[in-house]
């Protein structure tokens, strides 16, 4: 029995449809978009999406320098209290993420609407973004499903 899809076991969709996929989000575009230009419910896309991003950060954790202590911090800013609110869910809190690495330089990002379940996913997958910002990142993600492949 062949497989219909080398980069995913047990896919119901092509390999075509997948690598059209990839080729989407290494553009970056997001998915209720990615799921009208190749023609595929947007909960497929999602999921896809989902196992991408969790294969990119079983890649990065693979490749990472950092080993021992490293220490982290998230912070809220915005309004201390909007009537009838504490705390961290006080109305419109923008979430910022801080690394401190190296030579004591400290490096923040502010995060887009994340879910607290996939917000290791997001930050695995922009520092893979950013480690790979001069190569094509398709060509990666092929190479990395091609020897792992999801599902």
């Amino acid at each position: 029995m062949t497989m219909k899809n080398k980069y995913v076991k047990r896919s119901r969709i092509s390999e075509a449809k997948f690598r059209e996929l990839i080729r989407h989000f290494s553009l970056d575009i997001p998915s209720q978009n990615i799921a009208i230009l190749i023609n595929l419910n947007r909960n497929t896309v999602n999921r896809y999406i989902l196992e991408i991003r969790k294969r990119i950060a079983e890649f990065c954790e693979q490749e990472s320098p950092f080993h021992g202590e490293i220490e982290v911090d998230e912070s809220y800013f915005g309004a201390k209290r909007i009537k009838g609110k504490r705390g961290r869910g006080a109305g419109s809190k923008t979430p910022v993420f801080g690394i401190l690495q190296r030579q004591g330089k400290v490096y923040t990002e502010i995060i887009p609407d994340c879910a607290k379940s996939t917000f290791y996913l997001h930050l695995k997958e922009c520092e893979f973004r950013f480690n790979y910002r001069n190569i094509n990142i398709y060509v990666i993600l092929l190479k990395v499903f091609r020897k792992y492949p999801l599902f």
